[in-house]
């Protein structure tokens, strides 16, 4: 197993070598000046050929890719040019706020996609399937930035139960585990988590209806096996692929909730993304992508691993 985890790390390696490269040249392919948002309008050629010089601008692409990747090989990410504060700072506040509305998110739609996924599964062509094949087919096809604003219409603007928008009261931009900044998170988790219950419960199904008519089950059910046995058996087999899914889904979601973190003001890296883009500062925007592009690399790393330790029969070549 050691052997395995050491092999998925080397092929990790160039493909997260590769990510560098491409986020460094993505922000540098995009039209405009960087340096427009802080230089002012008036500002002398002296003056831009400073600024270009100290945010290194002024070197070629391969030297700046170069010391660019050293001083994030040392845990430097830049300065933001609009805060003028260091991008780690900036991006690890926003990435501990994503990361705990897409775990919270994945969660919810892990359970209750997990939950609709065994019903539609043990229920095959009955009305009980019909219903969760139904909610799951809504989840995937919803555009979740308008069932955000519903969400906000009808449960803080016309009934008033939650919150509609930051992570804590008076604008916090820190999440906390108590009763006061988790009515802050219910609404954007719980609309995140309907893209994932969907494609989970729609994997389940067809993972539970393939067990369901192995031989293996019907051998169990021979021998005089409980259906919670036969339950049990058909758990097992359907783990692995489901917390696979499970994995990228918490990927997606991190790296995807842009549009949902803008509805919402939370404080996430999405939301960090947008202000980068429209204020064009390009060491934030480096940082923030490189930083969730590694998160997805690593997080499909262990999945793999996990998903090999879960199921023997995955080939650890």
């Amino acid at each position: 197993m050691i052997l395995f985890i050491l092999k998925r790390i080397g092929y990790a390696a160039p493909v997260a070598l590769g990510v560098t490269v491409v986020c460094f040249l993505l922000v540098h392919l995009a039209p405009g000046d960087p340096l427009s948002a802080i230089l002012p309008v008036d500002a002398t050629a002296e003056m831009q050929a400073q600024m270009r010089s100290a945010y290194g601008f002024d070197k070629p692409l391969p030297v700046q890719y170069g010391l660019w990747l050293w001083k994030v090989l040392h845990g430097d990410l830049g300065t933001s040019i609009a805060t003028g504060r260091p991008v780690l700072s900036e991006v690890s506040r926003a990435v501990s706020n994503s990361l705990i509305l897409a775990a919270v998110a994945t969660l919810i739609g892990f359970t209750f996609g997990t939950f609709f996924g065994f019903v539609a599964g043990y229920a095959r062509d009955s009305w009980l399937d019909r219903v969760a094949s139904a909610i799951a087919v809504f989840g995937v096809s919803v555009p979740h930035y308008w069932l955000g604003i519903v969400m906000v219409i009808v449960f803080s603007a016309t009934l008033g139960w939650l919150p509609p928008t930051g992570a804590g009261p008076q604008g916090s931009g820190n999440w906390w585990p108590d009763p006061e900044h988790l009515r802050y998170l219910v609404l954007p988790a719980v609309t995140m988590s309907v893209i994932p219950m969907g494609v989970i419960s729609r994997t389940v199904r067809a993972l539970v209806g393939d067990i369901l008519n192995q031989d293996f089950v019907q051998a169990l059910r021979a021998k005089g096996l409980s259906e919670f046995g036969v339950f049990r058996h058909v758990v097992k087999n359907a783990a692995p692929t489901a917390i696979a899914i499970m994995g990228l889904q918490l990927g997606y979601l991190l790296g995807g909730s842009i549009l949902i973190e803008t509805v919402f003001a939370w404080p996430g890296t999405g939301f960090l993304l947008n202000a980068a883009i429209f204020q064009r500062d390009l060491p934030l925007l480096q940082g923030t992508i490189l930083v969730l592009a590694m998160f997805f690399v690593t997080l499909n790393l262990l999945v793999d691993v996990v998903q090999t330790a879960l199921d023997p029969r995955i080939e650890r070549a």
